[in-house]
This record gives structure tokens, C-alpha cells and sequence, in this order.
């Protein structure tokens, strides 16, 4: 069998070799039938046709060879024309030439000089063969193109043009005495035209190139009026033979001037032939010209519309960028051109936009500004139509910008065009870098090839929920990522908006340490000692790195990393290194055998342009702290060591090598056992349910793992209902389940996969278990099954049924218990008739939260930024018209952020996703700035990278008085990197200078007349030092409000009579009264809002002693809605609270009672296995004496 199998048999001998190259002989005895199969038809007429019509290649060299033969006429024409002398004799060929002379007198026309010309033998030779050629040229196109009526071919007017052009040539080869006869070759100028036109259109055809519509018709054009310039010269220079004898420059002359409507007089036509001559070519010009010119227009307008071409010349010479979108707005353009141009090096780039739409009218107006019309080219086109990609010349670009259009309705289906384009794009141009943005972040793996992609969704949740935890990160985030000087506000008279505009110029640099001054000195130094030296000598904040052989980006990667030279250090600062001028100041003075410097030196480097006031060394350096234990439970503790009270306490230094005995951050992932052992009564054994793991189900691919909290079994869906009971528990309400922290509750339209984002950092494992605040999603539609399957796997995560705009609705998912309410953009609503009215709804539903529950902190996304000045609007208020003045005047200015001094944004209580599209953008320059955005988020967990939190300052910290001391002491104790500072004052708004005065007075009056003792520590407040405007609130005093309410209106009753009887003399007063009389009537209308809430309550079932209306608000409510950065015009209407974000403030800043710190917090996973047992070691001896909170937590 197996012989069988390996037998070869051999090939039948048709199928050898030698039979392959001297064909199958026996092909002859064979009864098949050999077709051969012709594209074409296989005749004589066929293969003609081919050659000279069908092919273009081949019909392209006919048509140029036409083209040939017909200037080649005409330039006979000329020559004959500059041999030919009329006064020599005129007459036929071998007849005797008879002289003529023209007489002006007489009326008659001799014909003989128009019927004969002189032409000689060898011209007349050329004559000849060329229109046999042509003759036989043109026989043979009409053969070919004939198709049954030959009258269509011969009344052609190119066919007629033909044959008077050619047949008397042919004729006078047999007739001789006609070679003098006059021809009017001067007409194949339009058989010239003719073919020229069909030349270029086999051009194109033949190299697959798209003609360009403009081009042709310009060419038409020219063609046209030099075509009818040389037939009224020629034919008026040969009619006027019979009159004055012209030549051919002045026949040119004249019909240059004719043309022209100038008709100077001094040429004029003599006899009637060349009269009539002239004024048919006036009407051939006064119906052809039009006719062109209106071709021109319309093809100029349409090509205004699609833009036209990027040139490949500028294109080869000129650096350019490709923005490619669905349709361009005029805030999108410009957030784009305002982000791009603010770097240095990109002033000579070209910005190319490909949008599909036509140019709308606002963006055209602005295209036509100078500063953008010489740098921006719009073009009408595709991104999948390689013809535009090809116009936009995408493949020289530096780069293509693919932007989705958010305000569609179905956002996926925008997704899905931003995906074909990328891939149009990548497929056309695959070298060239792609910057993608896509909405939802289940289409996000389809764009993965893209060199940088932003999923809008997956940002915008992430940075909601930090907001919960983090106040006004988004204002954090959004400051960053926008390129500014930090000039913002400094003409301004108040401290607070100089002070901020000048942080909010801080941004994210890099530079490689080996060739930075500013970290060169701390080579091999541990991070976190570079990072408070720096600080410390320069003003920057060193807040990552990232090593020579890894891609991976570390924040805060702790004081175990030492630094290499070939590290690369990102920094916040105002400007970068290279940008910076050093000035050596002074010199630095040191004492003899010690380390401190003298104590009024400043510090003698620092950068100009940013401008920081270094800090006093002897109140940042000191000497090693004798103690090895000092402060054991709270990091910022007052140290008691070594000196007496009168002296200032001094803080550890910041050791060049890490010592892990000392540093805290060791802790936090230490044996859990004591929380767990001893859980406090309200918690019951919750505690003891949650486990650290990943999430077993991620609703989209893509998404990056990270450690949480989990449940160790997945709670059932139907436990995951708020309002509704099930099997498993009976509760049907937010009170019954005796939440211990206060819930974070999300409005959204649908459960989407990127609200996973906003459940994943509030569950994240370096949370402590007594952080976490219960989730509730109150969704207008049911989710679906397979994002209950994500969600389930988290503690304290439900959802609800319910609208925003519902108060039932609110009242169910437990409003009156919340901390904090997020209101997510609808997508049903991002699009509108009227620009900028799809905020209307949700704007309104805000304010209505506002009124209705005033404790509540509630954090707002809007969909146009410029709505934000419509949050917790009031109509009468100086001070927001003021703000909007400010606004006006920096946006005039050139800045980017003008909306920053908006007190909504200021105090991150409003956000917009489309301030995050300046970080695609400065992506192009700062390739790390989407990874460490993600990182600050904690959309990625790279190993080893710290993460972003917050602590809060109160009196007992205020000990360490300078942000620059706070730095120090958090390096020195926890290895924590402080970044900047969310801030909270309260300030005193009047229009007019006497008015403060006024109401100083009555406060006087006032607390000598009534005993304030329980008021005056809660409502009263501390004037800053250096200024006239701010206050700062203290805690500590439990006085309720109503007894404030009491004495208020005993005041206005007091008021009200005083001021009627000084009217004429204190108008101050006066006004001052009606403005109280104005906040009493306010108060009892928040009296019948506070009755609203409560019937609805009882209505529903729900117990009604947790809500605490305004009037029923105790200071420390009201001293939490000023930490929230809240207005309070429910307590006085002439007080409100401002609430600021402080990048990288200087080191001499002053810290403030209520001050939260944002911090970068190293990974305290980042050692765990190769220092187990050293952290166990080290460790124990502190878990004595550190109170648990402090181990999850950074207690103040």
C-alpha cells in the first residue's frame, strides 16, 4: 500500500517540458476547439478606434499632435503675412500683378487685394502637406466616430472650420492659378482651442489625476480672448489691404483698444467690409465673454466653498497640519487655533481643515482675519475621498487631528465616522501621526493604532468623581493642560484673581536631568529630596519621571527611587527650563561648621519669569531631629522635641536616602487585620465584606486594571436597586440603609460604560474603607444587563429610576443625606436650534437643586463653557458684573482662559468636557501630557506611580505658616509631593465705598446692643492680612441659625425705624434696609421652599428629620458650605465665598485655615514584594502608636 502511494507516475507527454515550448503537436488530432477571447472587437475599425479615441495615452499624443498642426497653420499664416507687400503687384499664380492704391475719396472697393495674396513656393509647399494631413486627419476621426447619421458629423462646426481651412489647399495642387488665393488659416486658431481642450482632458484622464474644474475654466477663458484677438487682427489686417494696408502690429493695436471700451480714434477701420468685420467680432465678445466670465464666478464661489488645494510646492516646503471634523464651529476653531499657536515653534505652521460641511459664516469671518488668513486653509472635502486627502496633502503632514462632532444626538454613531476616518487617513498617509479623539470608550480599541487618543467620556467621569473626593479638580486639570502666561488677572484690583491667574500660568514641562539645571545637582539623590530642593531653590515642582529604558511615565515614584542623569524629569512651573533666565542675585552665605544660611538671605537663584519669591531658609532648614519617633500618628503634629515654647518649632529634614523606617506611605498596605477586628457599631460587619481585587468585568476593552475594594461575593441585581426592596433586604430608601459617609449621587441619561470610570477611582484600594461614600446612579433610562455585571462586583454602588428634574425622584435616592450631587450633560440634549441652548434644561434644574437644597455641594457639566456665567445667577449682583467686565478684558488681551475668574469654575463647581480638547492638542507638542493626565485621574495604574489626592489644612496646622514648610514637612514625614492648593475665602461685596462703611457701623451697633457670643465665632469673621477684602471663617462654636435669624430681625424692625426718620440725611441706610427687607422676604420664600420639600417627603414616606432647611442650618453646615466654596446668600446677601485653585504656588505663600492641599501620593505598592519583610520590621514598632486612620489617609 505504501508502494502504491509513493509511485510517481509519469506526465502524459502533452505535459512535458519539451511539448510547454514547441507546443501540444498532438493538439491537431484533438476534437477540442481552440477560442480566443478579444477585449476589444477584433476588426480593422475596432483597433483604429482604440488607438486614436478609446486609449487616452494614445489618443493624448493624437490630440498634442493636432494641437501641433494647427499652431503650426497658424504660424505659416503670420509668416506669409509679414512676406506678402500689396504695393508690389496682386494678382493670381503666373498672371501679371497689377498695382493698387487706395483712394479715400472714392466709395468703390477694389476686391482683388482681399481675393489674392503673394505666397511663396516653399510656403505654399508647407501649406499644402500640412492640410493634407489635417484633411486626412479629420476623414478619419469622422469614419470613426460615425454612427449612422452623417449629417451630425458634417455640420459640426470644427468639421466645416476644417474643410475651408484645408480643401482649397488640396484643390490648388491641381489648379495652380489658385496658390495665391487667399485662405483664412488664421481661423484654425479655434480647431487649436478645440484640441486643446480635449488634450488636457486626456491628460488627466491618463495620469489618473482629477482636472481641476478652476484650472480649466481660467484656460478656456484665455484661450477665448486670444483666439478672438487673433481673428479680428488677422482679419482685419487683411480686409484693410483694400484701405489703408495695415500691418499686424497696428491691427493688434486696434483690436487691443476696441476690446478694451477705450477707442482712442487714432486706428479706424476704412471700408466697409472691415467695419462689418469689427463690429460682428464686438458681438461675438459681447455674448461669448459673458458666458465665460459667469462660468469663472460660479466655479470661483463653488471653489471659495470647498477651499480649493494646499499647494504641493508648500506642502514640500512648508510644515502643516491636517484638522479633520464633521462640522466646524466657530468655538471649536478657535480653541484649536488659540491652544496650537501658543507654543513658540509652531508660529510657521500651516493648519489645513478638512471638514465635509460648507464653511459657516462665523468661522469664514474669522478665516479673513489677517492673523488667520495667512496660516489657515479650509477645505470642503472628506477625510474618506482620497481626492481630498490628496488636496489637504496629507501625506506630508506633521500631523492630522480627527475630532468627533459631540453634539450629535447618537454619539456612537459619531464614534463610527471618527473611526472610518482614522482609517482613511492611516490607509492614505500611514506615516503620518494621528490624534484622535473618540466619545465613548467602547470604540476606543478600534483606534488604537493612533499615535494619541483621548476618550472623552472616559476623562470626563474620572475627573467627576475626583471632584467628590478632590474638590475642583476638573479646574485643576483644565488649568493645566491650557497653554497661558500667567498674565491673567494682574491689572486687576483684587489679590485673589492676581494671585490665581499668576498660578494658573503654571504648566507641565520635561527635560532630561543630565541637562537641566534645575535637578543636574541631584544625581543620585533620592526623588523625593530633588523634588523639596528644587522647590525650595527654584519654584518648581518636580512631579514625575521617566527612565531611559522604560516607556512607562512615574508620578511621585517615592524617595527609594534615586535619580539617573538619563532620567527624564517632568516639572510644573510657569515656563520651562530652556525659557528661563538665571540670575545670580547675590551671594550665598553660609556659617563656618554649620548648614544653615543667615536669616535674612533670600535664596540667590530663582527664574524671572516665574517669578517666585524663594523662602526664608532658617524657617525651612534645621537640623536633623534628635528623636527618631517624633510625630507617630499625625504627620503634620506639632513636634515637641528639643527647645522651649517660645521657640518656633522646626521640621525634619529631607534625607537624601530614603529611610523606610520613616516614611509613612509604608503602611498603607499593612495587614488590615486591626480594621477589620475592631469595626465600629454603625459599620457592622460591613468592613469585614470587602476584598482588594480587580474587577472580573470590565464593561469595554481597553480599559486599564486597577486595585479596588470589591465584595467578595457579587451582590444580586436586584440588590442593586435603591428604591426598590428585594428577597435579600427590604430597604426601600437611602435612610434605611444607615449609610455611615455621606452619597455621591450621578444624574445620567444612560448608564454608558464610561460611568464605570466615575465608580472605579471612588473604589480605588489606596481609599481608606471609612472614605468610602455610597454611589447612586439616578438614571433616566434602566441600565442595561451587561453594566449591572460591571458594577456589581463594587460596595455600595446602586442605581435608581429617576430624572433630575423630578423631586420625587431626588428625594428617593437619599438628596438630604448626599455630600455631593453630579449632574452629567445629557446627550439628548447637546444639540439645539439655537446655539449655546442646550445648558437651558440643565442649567435650570441646577438652580432649582441650588434653591431646594442649599447645603448641597453639586458639580455641574455643561456643554458650551460660556454657559458657566448662568450658574447660580443673580441678577442684581455687582460683583458677577464685574467678574464678566474682567472676562471681556482677557479675552480681548489674547487669553485662553478667559473664563477662569468665573466664580463657578474657579471653585470647580462647573465643567465642561470641550476644555479638555486642548489636551489632544498640546499632546502634539507634549507627547506625555494624555498619560500623565490619565495617571492624575487614575484612568492608568502604571507600577510604581503615585496618584493624586487631597488634604485639608485647619488651625492646629497652621503652625507650619508657608507652603513651602508644608512641603517640607509632608517630603520629610510621607514622601508626599504637594502640587497646589484649593483655597476658600469669604469676602465682602459692595458697589459702593460707603455702603461697607454703613454696614460696619449697624455690626457695631449691634454687638453693643445684643450678646453675639454664640455668632461671633461661626459668622464672624478674620480680615487677612494684607487685605481688605477677605476673611477667612472659623470653626468650633455650635450656634444654630435660627437665634441669628431671631436677632436679624430684631435689627431690620430697628432699622426700619431709624432709617424713616433720617431719610434725607443717611441715604446710605436707608439703602442698606431695603436691601435687608429684600433678604427677609428671600428668607421666608426659602421658608416655603423648605415646606415644599418636607410635604413631598411625608408624601413619599420618608422620614423628614434628616432634611435641615435654611432656616434650621446650624454653623457648622454653614461653615461645610463654605468649605464647599458655596455662595451664601441665604445668610447674608452682601457675603459671599470664593473658592480658588493655586498651582504651584510660591513657597512663601501663606497657608490658611480650610486650605486643601492636592497631593501626589507614591504607590505604596510599589516595594511591597522586594521590601516585605524590611516594611514588616520597620513597621511594627509604629503600628503601636499610629492611630489606623492614619495609615489609608493623610490626617492634618
Amino acid at each position: 500500500m505504501s508502494d502504491l502511494d509513493t509511485e510517481v507516475l509519469p506526465l502524459p507527454p502533452r505535459y512535458r517540458f519539451r511539448d510547454l515550448l514547441l507546443g501540444d503537436q498532438s493538439f491537431q488530432n484533438d476534437d477540442r476547439v481552440q477560442v480566443e477571447f478579444y477585449v476589444n472587437e477584433n476588426t480593422f475599425k475596432e483597433r483604429l478606434k482604440l488607438f486614436f479615441i478609446k486609449n487616452q495615452r494614445s489618443s493624448l499624443r493624437i490630440r498634442l499632435f493636432n494641437f501641433s498642426l494647427k499652431l503650426l497653420t497658424c504660424l505659416l499664416y503670420i509668416i506669409r503675412v509679414l512676406l506678402d507687400n500689396p504695393a508690389l503687384g496682386i494678382g493670381c499664380w503666373g498672371c501679371v500683378k497689377q498695382k493698387y492704391t487706395f483712394n479715400g475719396s472714392s466709395s468703390e472697393i477694389n476686391w482683388a487685394p482681399i481675393l489674392w495674396v503673394e505666397r511663396k513656393m516653399a510656403l505654399w509647399a508647407i501649406q499644402v502637406i500640412v492640410a493634407t494631413i489635417s484633411f486626412l486627419e479629420t476623414m478619419l476621426l469622422i469614419y470613426l466616430s460615425y454612427k449612422g447619421n452623417i449629417w451630425e458629423q458634417i455640420i459640426r462646426v470644427s468639421f466645416i472650420l476644417e474643410m475651408v481651412n484645408t480643401l482649397p489647399f488640396i484643390i490648388t495642387i491641381f489648379w495652380p492659378p489658385l496658390r495665391n488665393l487667399f485662405i483664412p488659416v488664421f481661423l484654425n486658431c479655434w480647431l487649436a482651442k478645440h484640441a486643446l481642450e480635449n488634450m488636457i482632458n486626456d491628460f488627466h484622464r491618463a495620469i489618473l489625476r482629477t482636472q481641476s474644474a478652476m484650472f480649466n475654466q481660467v484656460l478656456i477663458l484665455f484661450c477665448t480672448l486670444l483666439c478672438l484677438v487673433f481673428t479680428g487682427t488677422c482679419g482685419i489686417q487683411h480686409l484693410e489691404r483694400a484701405g489703408e494696408n495695415l500691418n499686424l502690429l497696428t491691427s493688434f493695436y486696434f483690436c487691443i483698444v476696441t476690446f478694451s471700451t477705450v477707442g482712442y480714434g487714432d486706428v479706424t477701420p476704412k471700408i466697409w467690409p472691415s467695419q462689418f468685420l469689427v463690429v460682428i467680432m464686438i458681438g461675438v465678445a459681447l455674448v461669448v465673454l459673458p458666458l465665460q466670465f459667469e462660468e469663472l464666478v460660479y466655479l470661483w464661489m463653488e471653489r471659495q466653498k470647498s477651499g480649493g488645494n494646499y499647494s504641493r510646492h508648500r506642502a514640500q516646503t512648508e510644515k502643516h497640519v491636517v484638522l479633520c471634523v464633521s462640522s466646524l464651529k466657530i468655538d471649536l476653531l478657535m480653541d484649536f487655533l488659540n491652544e496650537f499657536y501658543a507654543h513658540p515653534r509652531l508660529q510657521d505652521y500651516y493648519v489645513v481643515i478638512l471638514c465635509p460641511t460648507e464653511m459657516d459664516v462665523q468661522v469664514r469671518r474669522v478665516l479673513q482675519i489677517p492673523l488667520w488668513s495667512q496660516r489657515v486653509i479650509y477645505l470642503q472635502g472628506s477625510a474618506l475621498k482620497d481626492q481630498d486627502l490628496m488636496r489637504a496633502k496629507m501625506d506630508n503632514g506633521e500631523a492630522c487631528f480627527i475630532l468627533s462632532s459631540r453634539n450629535e444626538v447618537d454619539r456612537t454613531a459619531a464614534d463610527h465616522q471618527t473611526i472610518l476616518r482614522a482609517w482613511a487617513v492611516k490607509d492614505f498617509a500611514p506615516n503620518c501621526p494621528l490624534y484622535v479623539q473618540i466619545l465613548k470608550p467602547e470604540n476606543k480599541f478600534h483606534v488604537k493604532f493612533a499615535d494619541h487618543v483621548v476618550c472623552e467620556e472616559e476623562c470626563k467621569y474620572a475627573m467627576l468623581a475626583l471632584n467628590c473626593i478632590c474638590p475642583a479638580t476638573s479646574t485643576l486639570i483644565t488649568l493645566l493642560v491650557h497653554t497661558s502666561r500667567g498674565q491673567e488677572g494682574q491689572e486687576s484690583p483684587e489679590q485673589w484673581q492676581r494671585m490665581y491667574g499668576r498660578c494658573s500660568g503654571n504648566e507641565v514641562y520635561h527635560i532630561r536631568m543630565g541637562d537641566s539645571k534645575f535637578f543636574r545637582e541631584y544625581e543620585g539623590k533620592s526623588f523625593t529630596y530633588a523634588a523639596f530642593h528644587a522647590h525650595k531653590k527654584y519654584g518648581v515642582c518636580l512631579i514625575g519621571l521617566k527612565r531611559e529604558d522604560d516607556k512607562s511615565i512615574l508620578l511621585n515614584p517615592g524617595p527609594r527611587h534615586i535619580l539617573a542623569a538619563s532620567d527624564t524629569c517632568f516639572y510644573i512651573n510657569i515656563t520651562k527650563e530652556e525659557n528661563s533666565a538665571f540670575i545670580f542675585k547675590q551671594e550665598e552665605k553660609q556659617k563656618k561648621g554649620q548648614g544653615l544660611y543667615e536669616g535674612p538671605s533670600r535664596l540667590p537663584v530663582h527664574s524671572i519669569i516665574a517669578s517666585m519669591v524663594a523662602m526664608d531658609l532658617q524657617n525651612t532648614e534645621c537640623r536633623p531631629s534628635q528623636s527618631g519617633g517624633g510625630g507617630g500618628g499625625n504627620k503634620l503634629m506639632v513636634p515637641t522635641e528639643n527647645g522651649s515654647g517660645s521657640r518656633r518649632p522646626s521640621i525634619a529634614p529631607v534625607l537624601e536616602l530614603a529611610d523606610s523606617s520613616a516614611l509613612l506611605p509604608c503602611d498603607l498596605l499593612s495587614d488590615q487585620s486591626e480594621d477589620e477586628v475592631t469595626p465600629s457599631d454603625d459599620e457592622g460587619l460591613s468592613v469585614l465584606e470587602y476584598v482588594k481585587g480587580y474587577p472580573p468585568n470590565s464593561p469595554y476593552i481597553g480599559s486599564s486594571p486597577t486595585l479596588c475594594h470589591l465584595l467578595p461575593v457579587k451582590a444580586p441585581f436586584c440588590c442593586l436597586r435603591l428604591d426598590k426592596g428585594c428577597k435579600h433586604n427590604s430597604y426601600e430608601d437611602a435612610k434605611a440603609y444607615g449609610f455611615k459617609n455621606k452619597l455621591i449621587i450621578v444624574s445620567a441619561e444612560t448608564a454608558g460604560n464610561g460611568l464605570y470610570n466615575f465608580i472605579v477611582p471612588l473604589r480605588a484600594y489606596y481609599r481608606s474603607r471609612k472614605e468610602l461614600n455610597p454611589i447612586v446612579l439616578l438614571l433616566d433610562n434602566k441600565p442595561d444587563h451587561h453594566f449591572l455585571e460591571a458594577i456589581c462586583c463594587f460596595p455600595m454602588v446602586y442605581y435608581m429610576e429617576g430624572s433630575v428634574d423630578n423631586l420625587d425622584s431626588l428625594l428617593q435616592c437619599g438628596i438630604i443625606y448626599a455630600d455631593n450631587l453630579v449632574v452629567v450633560d445629557k446627550e439628548s440634549t447637546m444639540s439645539a436650534e439655537e446655539d449655546y441652548m442646550a445648558d437651558a434644561k440643565t442649567i435650570v434644574n441646577v438652580q432649582t437643586m441650588f434653591r431646594l437644597f442649599p447645603s448641597l455641594s453639586i458639580t455641574t457639566e455643561l456643554t458650551h463653557p460660556s454657559n458657566m456665567r448662568f450658574m447660580q445667577f443673580r441678577a442684581k449682583d455687582s460683583y458677577s458684573l464685574a467678574l464678566s467686565k474682567l472676562e471681556k478684558r482677557e479675552r480681548e488681551n489674547g487669553s485662553n482662559l478667559a473664563f477662569m475668574f468665573r466664580l463657578p469654575f474657579a471653585a470647580g463647581r462647573v465643567f465642561s468636557i470641550s476644555m479638555l480638547d486642548t489636551l489632544l492638542y498640546q499632546s502634539f507638542v507634549k507627547d506625555y501630557m494624555i498619560s500623565i493626565t490619565r495617571l492624575l485621574l487614575g484612568l492608568d495604574t502604571t507600577p510604581g506611580s503615585g496618584y493624586l489626592c487631597a488634604m485639608k489644612i485647619t488651625e492646629d496646622d497652621l503652625w507650619i505658616r508657608t507652603y513651602g514648610r508644608l512641603f517640607q514637612k509632608l517630603c520629610s514625614s510621607s514622601a508626599e509631593i504637594p502640587i497646589g492648593i484649593y483655597r476658600t475665602e469669604c469676602h465682602v461685596f459692595t458697589s459702593e465705598p460707603h455702603d461697607l462703611r454703613a454696614q460696619s457701623q449697624v455690626s457695631v451697633n449691634v454687638e453693643d446692643r445684643e450678646d453675639t457670643r454664640e455668632v461671633k465665632g461661626p459668622w464672624g469673621t478674620r480680615a487677612r492680612p494684607g487685605s481688605g477684602h477677605g476673611c477667612h471663617t472659623s470653626s468650633g462654636d455650635p450656634a444654630e441659625h435660627p437665634l441669628l435669624r431671631r436677632k436679624s430681625l430684631q435689627w431690620a424692625r430697628k432699622l426700619s425705624r431709624r432709617g424713616t426718620k433720617h431719610t434725607g440725611k443717611v441715604p446710605a441706610a436707608t439703602e442698606w434696609v431695603n436691601q435687608q427687607r429684600l433678604s427677609l422676604y428671600r428668607r421666608s420664600e426659602r421658608q416655603e421652599l423648605s415646606e415644599l420639600v418636607k410635604n413631598r417627603m411625608k408624601h413619599l414616606g420618608l422620614p423628614t428629620t434628616g432634611y435641615e432647611d435654611v432656616a434650621n442650618l446650624t454653623a457648622s453646615d454653614v461653615m461645610n458650605r463654605v468649605n464647599l466654596g458655596y455662595l451664601q446668600d441665604e445668610m447674608n446677601d452682601q457675603q459671599n465665598t470664593l473658592s480658588y485653585v493655586l498651582i504651584n504656588p510660591p513657597p512663601d505663600t501663606r497657608l490658611e485655615p480650610n486650605d486643601i492641599v492636592y497631593l501626589i501620593r507614591s504607590d505604596p505598592l510599589a516595594h511591597v514584594a522586594s521590601s516585605s519583610q524590611s516594611r514588616k520590621s520597620s513597621c511594627s514598632n509604629k503600628l503601636s502608636s499610629c492611630n489606623p486612620e492614619t495609615r489609608d489617609e493623610t490626617q492634618l
